[in-house]
């Protein structure tokens, strides 16, 4: 289940890089909530709460709700950009979202028992194809992470994705074919002992 946190902002009049400028002296972040057939909303926000969510990972997965003068919007932060030199947050795209909303994120794919995994053992190498796995999901569904088990991969065997339980509801964007997300290849030690045993 996708984590939720809450931020207060303010709305902009002006826009504009001097305006956007002025407001990072001040420690705030300009940024856009826009979506649900709704017109684009211009805001400030705390550039210290920003980053700090930023950098505890999921950002682009937690659902927020952002508190403009006291009306409160669900969102799903979609993009940021930052400083190329200094790496601090300059600006940061919300989408609306609602309970019946379907959105496409990318779940990050955490292995499990790698240091039981028979293969692994037998001293083959994980191969991971897909970090990440696009999933169309409801906002309030987005999952942390999917797991994906290795404990009885051995060499040579694909993990794809018809193999992986997914949360109820997220379905992947590819569904034209069942995609590979890791692979147990051989080790060149492993190769080359199995060749001399052979």
């Amino acid at each position: 289940m996708a984590q939720t946190y809450e931020l207060k902002a303010s709305a902009r009049d002006r826009v504009g890089k001097g305006s956007a400028r002025a407001l990072r002296r001040e420690g705030l972040i300009p940024a856009v909530i826009y979506g649900d057939k709704q017109a684009p909303l211009s805001i400030a926000l705390n550039a210290n709460e920003v980053s700090k969510k930023l950098h505890a990972g999921g950002f682009l997965t937690h659902v927020a709700t952002i508190d403009v003068g006291g009306e409160k919007i669900r969102v799903l932060p979609r993009d940021y950009q930052t400083d190329p030199v200094k790496d601090f947050l300059i600006h940061v795209d919300f989408l609306r979202v609602t309970a019946n909303s379907k959105i496409t994120v990318d779940v990050p794919v955490h292995f499990l028992n790698q240091d039981t995994s028979v293969g692994l053992k037998r001293g083959g190498v994980l191969n991971i194809v897909r970090h990440e796995i696009e999933l169309e999901v409801s906002p309030d569904a987005i999952p942390e992470f999917i797991e994906v088990d290795l404990k009885d991969a051995d060499i040579g065997d694909s993990i794809h994705i018809s193999a992986i339980k997914l949360p109820e509801g997220a379905i992947p964007t590819i569904r034209d074919r069942d995609f590979t997300i890791a692979t147990i290849a051989g080790s060149a030690a492993a190769q080359s002992e199995a060749a001399e045993t052979a």
